[in-house]
């Protein structure tokens, strides 16, 4: 009899009966996951055994050519059975892909990690590939930005009724409150640029730090980075997770913040986000049109924000010159945070590339607030015609007190300009009452804000990215 809980059924051969993680079968993007795929980790291992032995042969030791041509040739030849049977008999992984490594290269398995420590391989590693993901993730990033200012350039001078404690507040425009979410993106953009440059090597450190200066800077420039760390203890310093993750979560702020609009706009129905022909937004009511897209974001951006807490706490936790309780943290915050954070630009992209605006309803929505916010150019308006402002004041006062009673007591629209029409009082600027209400004269610079906005800072910004800013961003679920 089956357990309770117990789905029961034959093991499957295309692994569907074991728990994948979502980010890797369902959202982000091959290429990341490659990136932080054992293939991926276990060919870097092997190339810096490679790196380490030219360095070391160019220094003097006796590594022959024979040696490095064998490891060069056998780089991608790795048995990952036995690397797991290795570590399971060894319980050590960097010293089973040793034995691995050199049971293809007979003649340089004596040399392969000569003078290394785990670490150089485990936190080089780790490098190459957070600084891969940063070049993966930026043009992304750019991407988003790119489709969002076409956007807000298209809708720089529609206005819109603009909010603040989600409560009608004075109008802006539809592309000026894009650039919000713009600027919050440009910000992500140039702080992942700096933590992209700013990463270190490890380098060849001993087991507490210690180093050969030339064999470190070799290998340093093999792998392609600038500097490597002067100090380090075993590791690397865990504060480079902590100011990686740290980037990664604000943008998960920002693309939360972006996405929530979207779906209280979906609700105003001012805006949507793409909805296909054949989708479907409810199994029960069949006239939805859910937000899935922006919801998908907003469900995982949640998830890249509570990731920093794993290196804030690990860095906190490092005894002196280190302990091994990071690892395991280490293996899923770094890859759960960079695959997160690569499914909601793909997902951010795909939003900003067919977001659909209503303009009818954007101006119902004004026209039902908009009397209220000409009350004051009404008042100056009667004023120059030679009116009291305290007395124009009161009634309108009186009349607007009026027209709310039958907004909200009787559902019906907002008659204050009928009541201000139908008021002789009023009559000197009847004619002007047109004037007064045209929405374009309530937003003030928000049309020159937006061009001004996207010229100076953003397009500058995305330059760079030029190259790769056509790509499309296509959803397989």
């Amino acid at each position: 009899m089956a357990a309770v809980g117990d789905c029961g059924g034959q093991q499957a051969a295309d692994g569907s009966d074991t728990y994948r993680s979502p980010l890797a079968s369902r959202y982000a993007s091959p290429e990341m996951c490659f990136l932080f795929s054992d293939s991926c980790k276990f060919r870097t291992w092997r190339q810096l055994w490679l790196w380490l032995a030219e360095a070391e042969q160019t220094l003097g030791l006796p590594i022959t050519d024979e040696q490095i041509q064998e490891m060069k040739s056998n780089l991608d030849n790795i048995d990952f059975k036995m690397a797991a049977d290795e570590e399971k008999r060894l319980r050590h992984d960097v010293m089973a892909h040793v034995h691995t490594f050199g049971h293809c290269c007979p003649k340089a398995a004596g040399i392969i990690h000569l003078g290394a420590t785990s670490c150089y391989v485990g936190d080089n590693t780790d490098l190459i590939i957070l600084r891969n993901a940063c070049d993966l993730l930026l043009p992304k990033l750019a991407r988003v930005i790119s489709r969002l200012a076409n956007f807000a350039k298209e809708q720089a001078d529609l206005p819109t009724l603009g909010f603040t404690h989600f409560q009608p507040a004075q109008l802006t425009t539809v592309g000026k409150r894009c650039c919000l979410w713009i600027q919050d993106l440009c910000m992500d953009l140039q702080n992942l640029k700096r933590v992209r440059d700013n990463l270190r090597f490890r380098g060849v450190k001993g087991t507490t730090g210690t180093q050969v200066e030339h064999l470190d800077k070799m290998v340093t420039e093999k792998a392609g980075f600038k500097r490597a760390f002067i100090i380090t203890g075993q590791t690397y310093t865990r504060k480079v997770d902590i100011e990686v993750l740290s980037v990664l979560a604000s943008l998960g702020a920002s693309v939360h913040k972006i996405c929530t609009d979207i779906r209280l706009l979906a609700n105003l129905k001012e805006m949507e986000e793409p909805f296909e022909k054949q989708q479907i937004g409810s199994s029960a009511m069949p006239y939805k049109r859910n937000p899935m897209r922006s919801e998908r974001c907003c469900s995982l951006s949640r998830h890249l924000m509570t990731l920093i807490m794993d290196p804030l706490q690990t860095a906190s936790l490092q005894w002196f010159e280190r302990t091994l309780d990071d690892s395991a943290n280490r293996r899923i915050c770094l890859a759960e945070a960079f695959l997160t954070a690569d499914t909601i630009l793909n997902t951010l992209q795909n939003i900003s590339e067919g977001l659909v605006v209503y303009p009818k309803v954007i101006e119902r929505r004004i026209q039902q607030e908009l009397p209220f916010m000409a009350t004051e150019n009404i008042i100056m308006a009667m004023v120059k015609a030679g009116g009291s402002r305290q007395d124009c004041h009161e009634k309108i006062r009186v009349l607007s007190q009026q027209a709310a009673a039958v907004v909200k007591q009787e559902g019906g629209d907002n008659d204050l300009i009928a009541r201000i029409q139908a008021d002789t009082y009023f009559s000197p600027i009847h004619s002007q009452l047109d004037q007064l209400l045209d929405p374009c004269s309530f937003t003030g610079r928000a049309f020159q804000q937006v061009q001004r906005f996207l010229e100076e800072e953003v397009y500058p910004l995305i330059k760079p990215y030029e190259s790769v800013m056509k790509l499309k961003a296509e959803l397989c679920l």
